[in-house]
């Protein structure tokens, strides 16, 4: 037992991080999670969003989402994707930018730049963001004709929560020379009922372990 104790010791030694990042403004991440989507190849068909003309991604990093999506290249030549992301991820993300895909830091101005929202998505974002209450109200205000979650933490005990990830896990994929760096995260999840409570107006279409459809219901 004392080897095993001197040899786990010996690892989180070894294993222990060079330093510590402070979640998502952080330059050292903002550059990882760019290099990974400029390097990203999407290989299979992704149809979560079918026809949608309009999509405002929140929380799609530097467009990992319109990526896997451009597998149907047809479809794109008329999409408009809109990403919204920190303040640091929109200024590193910008230069991946086309007549199609933007990335804005509010919620707002992407939803002025796409007019009519045919589709929100966000994919594990909501509880990271400082009030995910607040956040979700405003995208569900914006009237989408319908909004795609993903990975959204309930809880009934709204209580931020610290999480430790490495640098080399954020982003799609992996590149080399990734520094061996932690990554703190705060964490917020939302009473299951808040979160149905916000989609007046929607019906559940769809709901799986990890994701939930909602569509606008005629008026």
């Amino acid at each position: 037992m004392e080897f095993l104790s001197r040899v786990a010791n010996g690892l989180r030694l070894r294993f222990r991080p060079k330093g510590t990042l402070l979640e998502y403004e952080s330059p050292e991440l903002v550059e990882v999670v760019f290099q990974k989507t400029k390097l990203f190849q999407p290989t299979d068909p992704w149809t979560e969003l079918n026809e949608a003309r309009t999509v405002l991604d929140f929380g799609g990093g530097c467009g990992i989402h319109y990526k896997e999506a451009q597998y149907k290249e047809a479809q794109l030549e008329r999409v408009r994707w809109a990403v919204v992301e920190t303040p640091a991820m929109v200024a590193r993300a910008s230069e991946l930018e086309t007549g199609n895909l933007k990335f804005f830091a509010k919620i707002a101005d992407a939803a002025a730049w796409l007019g009519d929202i045919d589709v929100i998505y966000s994919n594990g974002a909501l509880q990271y963001t400082p009030d995910p209450a607040t956040t979700l109200k405003e995208l569900c205000d914006l009237g989408a004709k319908a909004l795609l979650w993903k990975r959204v933490v309930f809880s009934d005990r709204v209580e931020t929560e610290q999480q430790i990830s490495w640098l080399s896990q954020n982003g799609p994929g992996t590149i080399l020379g990734v520094p061996s760096k932690a990554v703190r995260h705060y964490l917020t999840p939302i009473p299951e009922s808040t979160f149905l409570a916000f989609h007046r107006g929607y019906r559940l279409e769809f709901r799986s372990e990890d994701t939930l459809r909602f569509v606008k219901e005629p008026e």
